[in-house]
């Protein structure tokens, strides 16, 4: 199992970038989540909502192509992107890449 660099940049001002390892297989939701990294995920992480949605700054080769599905909850999420993709989906394949997170406090009450 390959372990790369996941870098994670955020939109609200007062957090600053980090960067952890990612494996083969493992998605952006997943590695937040275990980092104790906030990420909405209303459905849980299977492609149900656009709550986790990220915008991917770099690696986008390095993570399994979008789907039509995810396309789809992709044009309902708030501020969508050319690059936006969804956490949950944001599984890698090979190498580096690197995010950035939404505000999260736009999702409060949700």
């Amino acid at each position: 199992m390959n372990i790369f660099k996941l870098k994670i940049n955020f939109e609200e001002a007062s957090k600053s970038s980090v960067e952890l390892p990612i494996a083969e297989g493992e998605s952006v939701l997943d590695v937040c989540l275990d980092n104790g990294i906030e990420l909405q995920h209303n459905c849980g992480g299977v492609c149900g909502c656009s709550t986790c949605q990220v915008y991917v700054n770099s690696g986008m080769d390095n993570i399994q192509e979008i789907s039509d599905k995810e396309e789809d909850f992709i044009d309902r999420a708030v501020n969508p992107r050319i690059n936006s993709r969804l956490g949950c989906q944001c599984v890698l394949i090979n190498g580096d890449i690197e995010v950035t997170l939404p505000d999260q406090n736009q999702f409060l009450g949700h």
